[in-house]
């Protein structure tokens, strides 16, 4: 089946970024940038993000673009003879799956908020109330089942129409929309009285704090952020690298999407932290922030109930923008293994993500009970556990090393792919850092999300989940070295 391509180079970057783009540089990136010294943090930030953030990035394109397939079908097309790099596939499937299994309902409250916030049901309400209102949607399943279909049955409606008709120019207007009103809800917070103090907290360097937090642990915290906020892991970024075409050289598309994801994670936090500021409420990361603290803001704003509705709906748009480019992936991973046309493949996903998608709903009421990673988690939390702490920087590990492995693509296809056409030139001198730099990043990112996570509840349990991540890595590492290592290039297309 022949492989669609995107129309224009600006279609290609909005998309990708709008993968990029998730509620996590919304309701994390701001909170972490204030508590860790401001704009020491943003400038550490930035480094972290080239050093690690844009390798892994422009490795899962240049596999995309290399190979023409989506994960399913990539390292098997690219790889050696005897190598078992493509054993990997099933996973970036199922990791995509789970995701999704979570984000769409995360995606629907965005889409309740919107509709609670237009129609004013959140006019004149305090704190308790708003937090009631929130409470009372998560103890609804029929509430909470209705919006997250209907993010899922919109978002595959976008990819059934195709990447060019529907993937490609339905999210083009979603991220200029969503760009327009990040900027216009910018200039409105930074212009409330008391937001300078905000401002401040947000954007002005600030020592003590860095020496109050420790150099490490703040450099720690960019790299770690860094790290996840491009969606790289589990092929959501690689299938956009497979709709390219040759003409630019992919370090500059990656710089661009790079770039734009940073700049909506930096526009979100002018949105959010100076209007907490004027309104003397704490900026809390999570959800708290969205759905507590923010509705109470605007409802000491002038006009809050307009800027409310405008900020639900951009971050509807963040949310959906992120959810239909992970379900082009499922649909192309599943039309490379499956051969199917589109239309099937989507009906198919379409059900199986709307049935998967249950037991994250029903966790926070009807399966309440169930805490499978201690008291007070959720069915949510193991979901989020297996992706973000496990398939997104294991898989990230196996990318980059199928780039720069004799057993693997090996380095020179890999300089070849990223360097063929227009653009940024990948400096052939970064073998030694892609080969041993940004694996090892990458494996102590993993350990240390491991060890923060359950550290605090024990040493028995620490040391058990230690062991399991100690499990998880013997795997990888079996992916990647068991099979000869003859042959190495590309195979015949």
């Amino acid at each position: 089946m022949k492989n669609e391509q995107f129309s224009s180079r600006l279609g290609f970057i909005l998309v990708s970024a709008g993968c990029a783009i998730g509620l996590g540089n919304v309701w994390k990136f701001p909170y972490i940038c204030g508590e860790n010294g401001g704009a020491v943090f943003i400038i550490i930030y930035l480094i972290c993000l080239f050093l690690i953030g844009l390798p892994i990035l422009i490795c899962e394109y240049s596999v995309g673009r290399g190979s023409g397939y989506s994960l399913m079908k990539a390292y098997k097309n690219l790889e050696p003879e005897g190598t078992h790099w493509h054993r990997s596939g099933v996973a970036s499937f199922v990791g995509n799956y789970v995701l999704m299994m979570f984000y769409t309902m995360v995606a629907g409250w965005m889409m309740y908020y919107a509709y609670k916030t237009a129609v004013g049901e959140f006019v004149g309400a305090d704190t308790d109330t708003v937090k009631g209102i929130f409470n009372h949607m998560l103890g609804n399943p029929g509430t909470m089942i209705f919006w997250t279909l209907l993010v899922i049955v919109l978002a595959f409606g976008v990819c059934a129409l195709g990447l060019e008709n529907g993937v490609e120019k339905i999210t083009k207007v979603i991220m200029l929309l969503l760009i327009v009103l990040m900027i216009v809800m910018a200039v409105r917070s930074v212009t409330l009285p008391g937001a300078s103090k905000g401002l401040e907290f947000y954007l002005v360097p600030d020592f003590n704090k860095l020496h109050e937090r420790g150099m490490g642990n703040v450099i720690f915290a960019a790299l770690t952020h860094a790290f996840f906020t491009l969606s790289v892991g589990i092929g959501s970024m690689e299938i956009f690298g497979s709709y390219l075409l040759k003409e630019r050289r992919l370090t500059g598309e990656a710089i661009s999407v790079t770039l734009l994801d940073t700049f909506v994670a930096i526009t979100a936090g002018l949105i959010i932290v100076p209007s907490c500021f004027a309104y003397n409420v704490e900026p809390d990361a999570g959800p708290p922030l969205l759905f507590i603290t923010l509705p109470s803001v605007f409802n000491h704003m002038a006009g809050g109930r307009i800027w409310g509705t405008c900020f639900f709906v951009f971050m509807t748009f963040a949310a959906i923008s992120t959810v239909i480019a992970v379900f082009e992936n499922i649909v192309k991973m599943t039309i490379d293994a499956r051969d199917w046309e589109r239309k099937k493949a989507v009906a198919v996903n379409m059900i199986g993500v709307a049935v998967l998608s249950m037991p994250a709903i029903l966790g926070y009421n009807v399966l309440s009970g169930i805490k499978p990673l201690g008291d007070g988690s959720t069915i949510m939390d193991l979901e989020d556990f297996l992706v973000s702490y496990n398939l997104l920087p294991l898989g990230s590990l196996i990318a980059i090393l199928f780039c720069v492995r004799k057993n693997g693509w090996g380095y020179d296809n890999f300089m070849n792919e990223v360097n063929t056409g227009e653009g940024v030139r990948f400096p052939r001198g970064l073998k030694w850092y892609m080969t041993y730099i940004v694996p090892l990043l990458i494996v102590v990112v993993y350990i240390k999300g491991y060890y923060d996570l359950f550290a605090p509840k024990g040493t028995k349990v620490l040391a058990f989940w230690m062991g399991v991540a100690a499990l998880f890595l013997m795997g990888v590492f079996a992916v990647i070295f068991v099979g000869n290592k003859k042959n190495n290039g590309v195979k015949e297309m």
